[in-house]
């Protein structure tokens, strides 16, 4: 998700997209551990969209 299309959205719709994407982390966590998951990068790209997410959230 890109900087931009983030800043169009107001707190609270950035705030359920945080939560939602820390349920994807959560999962994503538990799948790789169980060697169910083959995409491992996809993990790196959750976690950026986190910290955009937080520091847009913090501005």
């Amino acid at each position: 998700m890109k900087i931009t299309e983030l800043r169009k959205k107001s707190r609270e719709e950035l705030e359920t997209l945080l939560k939602e994407k820390r349920r994807e982390q959560n999962e994503l966590y538990f799948l790789l551990h169980q060697k169910k998951i083959k995409n491992v990068k996809e993990g790196r790209n959750i976690r950026k969209d986190i910290a955009r997410i937080l520091t847009i959230v913090k501005q």
